[in-house]
């Protein structure tokens, strides 16, 4: 699956992020059937240096992929601004580096590092990066389950 978003950067250009799963082909990562870790800080660093990033736009990895769940990895610019793009989702945003401006239509609120939040499904959002920021989302998805009468 790949997310799909309009993001605003600093410079005001608009741009299409399209995230693929990530495919690591390092064999000293530990992987044991559903056991998967990840080295952040390498991560980012990686990430970073990628051309995409380079060039002022953000970077996003897919950390996980299942039918309903999704982490992903995101690496922004200050300035960034992303429109909600989730539907009936549940998402949360971890902020791993850097600080973020959370907006819904009834409040806003400043996320700084190693803040979380939870916002649950059928709320439209958006966010402003007000420095280099990068935040691991995940996205719950809502799973329709047939009526019982």
């Amino acid at each position: 699956m790949i997310i799909t978003t309009q993001i605003k950067t600093e410079t005001m250009n608009t741009e299409t992020l399209k995230s693929k799963p990530l495919i690591i082909r390092n064999d000293d990562r530990p992987f044991n059937g559903s056991l998967r870790t990840f080295d952040l800080p390498t991560l980012i660093e990686k990430m970073k240096r990628e051309n995409t990033w380079d060039k002022g736009g953000l970077n996003a990895k897919i950390l996980m992929n299942k039918p309903n769940k999704q982490i992903v990895l995101t690496v922004l610019h200050k300035g960034t601004e992303i429109n909600s793009f989730q539907s009936n989702d549940s998402i949360t945003i971890q902020v791993i580096e850097g600080v973020l401006k959370f907006h819904t239509q009834n409040e806003s609120i400043t996320l700084e590092k190693d803040q979380m939040l939870t916002l649950q499904e059928n709320i439209d959002y958006s966010l402003t990066t007000k420095a280099e920021t990068v935040l691991l989302f995940t996205i719950i998805k809502q799973i329709l389950q047939p009526a019982t009468i």
